[in-house]
C-alpha cells in the first residue's frame, strides 16, 4: 500500500474489469468451507434470492442461513501455549471457523441483511482479499449483485472464489485506500450499498464484531480480563470493544475487559498512536511501509476506523504492540504444533502483544481471550 493519489484525481480514473491478474502474492487467502457451505443451505438460498417471494420470506430464509452458518465460533482453552509462555487461563477465540474462514463473514452477512432489508440489489466494496469473498458469498446466497474493487497490483487465489461466486471485479490503480474511495463514490453515484469501512454502515459492522464478545460472555458467564486483538483497520477491535461494553452496562458482565491490540512493526497507524501517545490516529507515510507476504492483513497508512479502536484501548487501559513478521510465524507454527489450529501469522499479532507486556510485567492469574482472526491455508 504504497501509492498516495489526491482524491481530486479520482474521478477520471481508468477502470476495467478482469477475472484475475497475476501481480503481487499475499498471504490474506484464509481458507474456508465456502462451497460447502453454499450446497448446505441451497434450499434456503434459493427462497433467500427469489424475487418473487415476498420480502418477509426472503429475510426470514436469509436470517436462518446466518443462524445456522456465521458466528459460534469456537472458544478453546490453550493449556499447551499457556504452558509456554507462562501464563494461565489463556482461551483461544477462533474466527476460522466461519464460512470463509475469517471474522470477515460476521460483516459480510450482516450487511447483506440490511441491503436486501433496505431494498438494494448491488452491494460494492474494496478488498485486498478475505473481505471480497465474504461479501461474495454473502451477496450469492441473498441474490444480490456483488462489486469488488481491488488494487491492481495485488493478486490473492481468494479472487477465483470471488469470480466462481458471481462477484464481479473491477481491478483499480493505487492501494487499498483509493481502492475504498473509488468504490464508496461508486456507491454515492448509483445508489449502491456501500459496504466499506468508514462509511454510513459502519454501526451494522460494530454491532456485528460485537457478537464475538456476547459468544466470549456466553462461553465464560463473565469479561476476561483482557481480550486480545489483531488490528488493521481497527473495525473488528473496536466492535468487540462495543459489545463487551454493552454486555457491562446491561449488567451481564463485572468488568469491561483491557483491550490489547497487536499489529506489524511500525506498520499501523493505530498501534503508531498509542506507542506516541497521539490523540487520535496519524496517517503513516505510505512510501515508508514495506508489504510482506506475512505482514499484508494488517498494515495500513489509514486505518479507517482507527480512532474507533484507539478509544477502545485507552478506555480500557490496554495498550498495543508491535509484532515483527518473525515472531508471527513463530507464534503461528507455535499454535499450530502446540493446539492444532492453523491460523494465519498475521492473526496472532494480538498474542504476541500479550506475551510481550507479560514478560515485562507479570500479568495477573486471571482470564484471557485472544482472537485469531484467520484460517491458514
Amino acid at each position: 500500500m504504497t501509492d498516495h493519489t489526491d482524491k481530486s484525481d479520482l474521478q477520471n480514473e481508468d477502470l476495467h474489469f478482469v477475472d484475475s491478474e497475476k501481480t503481487r502474492n499475499i498471504m490474506d487467502g484464509a481458507n474456508g468451507e465456502v462451497f460447502e457451505v453454499f450446497r448446505e443451505v441451497d434450499d434456503l438460498r434459493k427462497i433467500a434470492g427469489n424475487e418473487a417471494q415476498s420480502l418477509e420470506v426472503r429475510l426470514e430464509a436469509y436470517e436462518d442461513i446466518i443462524d445456522s452458518e456465521v458466528g459460534d465460533t469456537s472458544l478453546v482453552r490453550a493449556r499447551n501455549i499457556e504452558r509456554e509462555v507462562g501464563i494461565r487461563q489463556i482461551y483461544l477465540k477462533f474466527e476460522g471457523g466461519n464460512p470463509t474462514g475469517t471474522q470477515k463473514d460476521r460483516i459480510a452477512f450482516a450487511q447483506a441483511m440490511d441491503a436486501l432489508r433496505r431494498g438494494f440489489d448491488t452491494i460494492t466494496l474494496a478488498t485486498c482479499g478475505n473481505y471480497g469473498t465474504a461479501m461474495a458469498l454473502a451477496a450469492s446466497l441473498s441474490g444480490l449483485r456483488c462489486l469488488i474493487y481491488i488494487p491492481q497490483n495485488f493478486h490473492t487465489k481468494r479472487i477465483k472464489e470471488m469470480n466462481d461466486l458471481g462477484a464481479e471485479i473491477v481491478r483499480v490503480s493505487g492501494d487499498y485506500e483509493r481502492a475504498v474511495i473509488l468504490s464508496a463514490e461508486h456507491a454515492k453515484k448509483d445508489e449502491l450499498y456501500d459496504a466499506n469501512p468508514g462509511g454510513d454502515n459502519t454501526d451494522i459492522q460494530l454491532r456485528a464484531y460485537g457478537q464475538i464478545a456476547y459468544e466470549i460472555y456466553d462461553e465464560l458467564r463473565d469479561a476476561p480480563l483482557i481480550a486480545a486483538v489483531p488490528v488493521s483497520n481497527g473495525t473488528t477491535l473496536a466492535g468487540i470493544y462495543k459489545g463487551f461494553l454493552s454486555l457491562y452496562r446491561r449488567g451481564k458482565t463485572s468488568r469491561i475487559p483491557r483491550i490489547v491490540a497487536g499489529s506489524s512493526y511500525r506498520k499501523n497507524p493505530i498501534v503508531q498512536a498509542y506507542l506516541n501517545n497521539s490523540d487520535s490516529c496519524v496517517d503513516l507515510k505510505p512510501e515508508q511501509i514495506r508489504e510482506t507476504s506475512i505482514n499484508e492483513p494488517l498494515i495500513n497508512w489509514h486505518a479507517i476506523d482507527g480512532d474507533h479502536a484507539l478509544e477502545a484501548i485507552r478506555q480500557t487501559n490496554g495498550w498495543a504492540a508491535n509484532a515483527s513478521d518473525k515472531n508471527m510465524r513463530l507464534f503461528s507454527r507455535l499454535i499450530r504444533e502446540k493446539e492444532g489450529l492453523q491460523v494465519l501469522p498475521a492473526s496472532t499479532a494480538g498474542l504476541i502483544g500479550l506475551v510481550e507486556q507479560h514478560r515485562k510485567e507479570t500479568l495477573p492469574n486471571d482470564r484471557f481471550v485472544v482472537v485469531l482472526t484467520g484460517r491458514k491455508s
